[in-house]
C-alpha cells in the first residue's frame, strides 16, 4: 500500500525530485568579472549580458571583483558551487600569465577551473603623446637604442598585457627601455599624454576615442590584422616587427566540477550571442575580434597554447607580483 502510494504522489508530480534534476537555469547566473567597471573585460561582459540572459531564460549579473591580479575574481568563482550559476570572464591574466607572474598563485587556471567558451579577443595599440617625435615604430625603437634604457614607458602594472607587449618588442629588436607601472590602465595612459612616459601599451578599445579625438598617437596595433577601430593604423608585423602578435583574449570559466551538460547549455548560448550579426557588428565596432573556437575544448587547447606563449615572456621580462 505505501509503496502504491509512492508511486501515485510521484506520478502526480508530489514526489520528492533527485538532485540536479530540474532544467538548468531556474535562478540568475553571476558573471564575475575580475576588473573594474569600464576595463575591457567588463564592456565585453555587459555587451553580451543581455543575450545570454535571453537564451538561457534567466537574468545574468554581471559582478565586477578586481584586485589581486585577478585572484580575488577567480578565488571567489573557484570556491562557488559547481552548478553552472557563477561564471568568471577569465582572460591571458588569469588563465595564463599569473601563472609566470605570481610565486605563489592562490588558485590554478586548469585544475580549478572548467573552460565554457571563448568569446572575443581585441589588440592593444603602441600609443606616443600627441605631438611625440615619434611616427613610426622604426622611429621609436632607434630612438630606444640610441638612449638604452634612458626612455620609459607605462603599463597598468606589473605583468599585464600592457607591460608584456612593450617586453615583446624591446626582446624583439633588441632595445631598451624603463618600465614605469602605474595603479591602473587610466593613470597610465594619463602618464603618456603628460609626457611622463614616451611611449606604452594599451588595449585599442580603451584608447582609440583618445586617438581619434588627438589626445594620443597610435603607432602600430598589436593583433595580426589592423583594428576596425583605427583601420589607419598598421600591424606591427607591417611596421617591421617581426612575429609580432598579441591579443586580448576573453572567455567564460566555470568552477572545475561543473557538469557538461550545463557547459554545454552556456556554450551553446555564448556560441549563439556571438555569432548574431547585430551583436558581432556592435563587437567589432568596439573594437573585439570574434573567433569560433566552438565547443569548451576550443577554450581548453586555447588556454594551454596561451600558457606555452605568455609564461616564458613574463620570465623573461623579470616581473614578478608577491
Amino acid at each position: 500500500m505505501k509503496a502504491l502510494l509512492a508511486a501515485l504522489l510521484a506520478f502526480a508530480g508530489f514526489g520528492a525530485m533527485p538532485a540536479g534534476a530540474a532544467p538548468f537555469p531556474e535562478r540568475p547566473i553571476t558573471l564575475v568579472v575580475p576588473l573594474a567597471a569600464g576595463s575591457t573585460a567588463d564592456i565585453l561582459a555587459r555587451a553580451v549580458q543581455p543575450g545570454l540572459s535571453q537564451l538561457l531564460g534567466q537574468t545574468v549579473v554581471v559582478e565586477n571583483r578586481p584586485g589581486g591580479g585577478g585572484q580575488i575574481a577567480m578565488n571567489y568563482v573557484a570556491k562557488s558551487a559547481p552548478d553552472g550559476y557563477t561564471l568568471v570572464l577569465g582572460s591571458n591574466n588569469t588563465w595564463a600569465i599569473n601563472l609566470g607572474l605570481f610565486s605563489k598563485l592562490s588558485y590554478d587556471p586548469t585544475r580549478d577551473f572548467v573552460p565554457v567558451a571563448y568569446l572575443a579577443g581585441s589588440s592593444n595599440v603602441l600609443i606616443v603623446p600627441a605631438d611625440s617625435p615619434y611616427r613610426s615604430v622604426r622611429e621609436l625603437v632607434a630612438a630606444l637604442k640610441a638612449q638604452p634604457g634612458k626612455l620609459m614607458y607605462s603599463s597598468g602594472g606589473n605583468g599585464t598585457t600592457h607591460h608584456l607587449s612593450a617586453e615583446l618588442l624591446l626582446s624583439i629588436t633588441g632595445a631598451q627601455a624603463a618600465h614605469i607601472p602605474y595603479r591602473g590602465a587610466p593613470q597610465g595612459v594619463a602618464a603618456v599624454m603628460a609626457h611622463e612616459v614616451a611611449f606604452a601599451f594599451y588595449n585599442t578599445p580603451s584608447v582609440s576615442g583618445l586617438v581619434k579625438e588627438g589626445k594620443l598617437r597610435a603607432l602600430a596595433v598589436t593583433g595580426q590584422a589592423r583594428s576596425p577601430l583605427l583601420p589607419d593604423v598598421p600591424t606591427m608585423m607591417e611596421e617591421g616587427v617581426p612575429g609580432y602578435v598579441i591579443t586580448v583574449d576573453l572567455g567564460l570559466m566555470a568552477p572545475a566540477g561543473t557538469p557538461p551538460d550545463v557547459v554545454a547549455r552556456i556554450n551553446a548560448a555564448a556560441r549563439k550571442v556571438m555569432d548574431g550579426d547585430e551583436q558581432r557588428r556592435r563587437l567589432q565596432a568596439l573594437g573585439y575580434e570574434i573567433f569560433h573556437d566552438g565547443p569548451p575544448s576550443g577554450l581548453a587547447a586555447f588556454i594551454q597554447a596561451d600558457i606555452a606563449k605568455w609564461v616564458p615572456l613574463v620570465e623573461r621580462s623579470g616581473a614578478k607580483v608577491d
